[in-house]
């Protein structure tokens, strides 16, 4: 009678355990759609009420041609614009999770305002770029490192800044440490990255989902170490940082609820010692949202740090 018991609680027990890898299987497939894969749906555009919404205006009405590399057995599409006037000094800007290029036009404006030519990729996995995959930046730091090589190799006078939101922010931070990125580029723009892909995620776990990282993060961070070749602790700016010798901005809005105010200090601080940095903290400021709540404040700070260091 005893031992039938035991093989009946057994059961109960192995069949409980069975149930919960089914679930948390399924959980990590639906999950892992959501923050991993391919999805076409536009986000992040400006609104017509939007203080910049006249740059995207603007910026429409500017000559632009369409730009094509191949890079990891990918085609990979941007929009060049030239100056106004000549000159060798161009601006890569790199959008964020679940975006494309057209979600970057306001600041594409502000560089050409500037005076600089502007290269606005689609990442890899987003708009007119080929790819199943969104990687937080582990595989796109290469993408842009190729896309600097592509302007170097057209103009072996260029002189390149890398400049990125949310995700394209730690894409530029994650491409300072590699020693494949050319000496071309000359500085970095990061606004509202996060330290890495695992810290955002589980962020997001607990704030969206109320979900604690164990076991289902991990599962999917798995599933991305299984599909992709990364673990999310693996796309990591904050590391990068501390390897960086370029000049950096690094900028977030006060007010961040999506990527934590908190992340732009770790980053700061992450910064190899003896590298020029800068900090923009821009009070009340939600996620992305810093140079439409205080565009002249937000001009400014980046024109004096373009100026100092790619003129």
């Amino acid at each position: 009678m005893k031992k039938f018991r035991k093989k009946q609680i057994w059961r109960v027990i192995i069949g409980l355990f069975a149930l919960l890898l089914v679930i948390n299987l399924g959980a990590t497939l639906y999950f892992y759609q959501i923050a991993c894969v391919r999805n076409n749906q536009q986000i992040g555009q400006v609104k017509s009420s939007s203080p910049n919404y006249s740059l995207v205006q603007k910026f429409d009405k500017l000559s632009k041609s369409t730009e094509s590399i191949t890079n990891d057995g990918l085609k990979l599409d941007a929009w060049y614009v030239p100056a106004e006037h000549k000159t060798n000094n161009t601006v890569i800007v790199v959008h964020g999770f679940r975006q494309d290029k057209s979600a970057m036009r306001q600041y594409g404006q502000l560089f050409h305002e500037l005076g600089y030519n502007v290269l606005m990729p689609d990442n890899r996995g987003a708009g007119q770029s080929e790819g199943k995959f969104i990687t937080f930046g582990y595989h796109d730091k290469f993408d842009v490192i190729a896309w600097a090589n592509y302007l170097t190799d057209k103009n072996p006078e260029s002189q390149i800044s890398l400049y990125g939101l949310s995700m394209g922010a730690s894409t530029v931070m994650m491409a300072s440490s590699e020693k494949s990125l050319p000496s071309s580029v000359k500085n970095i723009i990061e606004d509202c990255g996060y330290t890495n892909a695992w810290d955002e995620i589980t962020y997001q776990a607990k704030e969206s989902y109320n979900i604690p990282p164990f076991p289902l993060v991990y599962s999917v961070s798995l599933e991305s170490k299984l599909r992709q070749g990364w673990f999310f602790q693996e796309a990591s700016a904050k590391k990068a940082l501390t390897k960086d010798k370029l000049p950096i901005l690094l900028i977030h809005g006060s007010k961040d609820t999506y990527v934590p105010t908190s992340m732009v200090y770790e980053n700061y601080k992450a910064v190899k010692k003896g590298t020029p940095k800068e900090l923009l903290v821009i009070k009340g400021a939600a996620h992305a949202k810093s140079f439409e709540t205080n565009p002249e404040l937000y001009r400014q700070t980046i024109s004096k740090f373009m100026k100092a260091y790619n003129p």
